[in-house]
């Protein structure tokens, strides 16, 4: 046993072990320490060598907008100060849910009364020719990150295969480091996850102005090379010679651990309301997790889960998770872009678009039943967390409906007008 179990033994309190050192297991963390700072003795453990960081804001560590240390949220200095045990660098590798008891990696054991897992997600790497060769990485950590622009610095052509939220900052990063990037899409339309198509031509136009070279609806098949990666292959026929391929093709949760360990996993680890597993006394957070057939991958549904089982850990059990509205914004400096709710829309709705090619802006508003059901914002976003307010709240918009498009300031001055000629 470790130093750090010996004196959680000694002191009497009950242990509480957290398996990950990422954003969600210590957001949970850190709202435990706020409701109940004296309750736990706490031991946590992370694969990366690093403090606690901000994930989302790896493509700006890429572009070189960032520093390493501008992107940690809690530093190794801040553990020591709260009293918590950390092992970074030393996963855990099982655990023993009879005897209560974790092993990591290096051969610390610990004893826990309540267990957090916190493992996050994986890249999915796709089952292509070639996928072993060095120079093709993924997109997750600040190792990838390190990796990349090792790469940027001795080589010229990057490929990067996904047209999601990852793909394009990671092609946006590499191409400000210098690389001839070229981002391949196996639809027809950027980001068709989170925007439509009109915004997506948008958005290419705007990629394409960087420097970037776009292949949609193209398929890699294999990738080629000897002692590196030198290319990828086409379903056409093409060959994209390249010194680097990101695959930031989506990610799935990390469930691993909790499989060897016998806790019940479906596409993630499934937990209840109250973020406990099917086993009382471990419980689950973040992209690891799946709640009502959900799993998850943006930060404000993982903020709300640290919140709901920091509340149960602290023994203040009256707080209980539900899913709910998220919004979408890409993180690459000069392009505005945000997307909420149903913004494809259906039978029953309508749409309330403004287009302004000259100046790059375009808005569309889905409606249902006088209410906005979603929204997609190209090149100016600034009124994005009021129309994702209107929508969370199914704000009945009928006063306002004539000026909905241009943003909350108008419709609040048309309302400040009809009040005061009421009055």
């Amino acid at each position: 046993m470790s130093v750090a179990g010996a004196r959680a033994l000694s002191r009497g309190k009950p242990r509480l072990v957290v398996i990950g050192n990422g954003m969600a297991g210590m957001r949970t963390v850190e709202e435990l320490l706020q409701l109940a700072p004296d309750l736990y003795d706490i031991a946590v453990f992370g694969a990366e060598p690093y403090g606690n960081y901000n994930r989302i804001l790896l493509s700006q560590l890429l572009s070189g907008e960032k520093g390493a240390d501008e992107i940690m949220l809690n530093t190794k200095a801040w553990y020591a100060e709260h009293g918590i045990a950390l092992h970074a660098g030393d996963p855990v590798v099982a655990i023993d849910r009879r005897r209560k008891r974790v092993r990591s990696r290096h051969g610390v054991e610990l004893p826990y009364d309540r267990l957090l897992i916190a493992t996050g997600s994986q890249p999915i790497m796709l089952p292509l020719p070639g996928k072993e060769l060095p120079g093709v990485i993924g997109f997750r950590g600040i190792g990838d990150v390190e990796c990349m622009l090792a790469a940027a610095r001795a080589h010229r052509r990057a490929v990067v295969i996904g047209g999601g939220l990852l793909g394009i900052e990671a092609a946006n990063g590499l191409s400000r480091q210098g690389m001839q990037v070229t981002l391949i899409h196996r639809g027809s339309v950027l980001l068709n996850q989170q925007i439509d198509a009109d915004a997506a031509g948008l958005l290419g136009r705007n990629l394409r102005a960087r420097g970037l070279a776009l292949r949609l609806d193209a398929e890699t098949v294999a990738l080629y090379g000897g002692e590196r990666v030198e290319g990828v292959a086409l379903a056409d026929g093409e060959r994209i010679d390249a010194d680097l391929v990101v695959m930031a093709v989506g990610v799935q949760p990390d469930t691993a651990l909790a499989r060897s360990a016998g806790l019940h996993c479906e596409r993630g680890i499934v937990v209840d309301d109250t973020l406990q597993t099917y086993d009382p006394g471990v419980y689950a957070v973040g992209e690891c997790v799946q709640h009502r057939q959900a799993t998850f991958g943006l930060v404000a549904p993982v903020w709300e889960q640290a919140r709901v089982c920091a509340s149960h850990l602290a023994r203040f059990g009256h707080r209980r998770y539900r899913s709910t509205q998220t919004a979408t914004k890409l993180k690459v400096t000069g392009i505005d872009l945000y997307s909420a709710g149903d913004f494809l829309g259906g039978a029953g709705t309508e749409d309330l678009v403004l287009r302004d090619p000259r100046c790059g802006v375009y808005k569309r508003l889905v409606l249902k039943d006088n209410r906005v059901i979603g929204a997609v914002l190209y090149g100016d976003v600034q009124d994005g967390g009021w129309y994702f307010e209107l929508i969370r709240n199914a704000t009945d918009i009928t006063p306002f409906r004539s000026r909905l498009l241009f943003g909350k300031r108008y419709c609040q001055a048309l309302d400040e007008r009809q009040t005061r000629a009421v009055a």
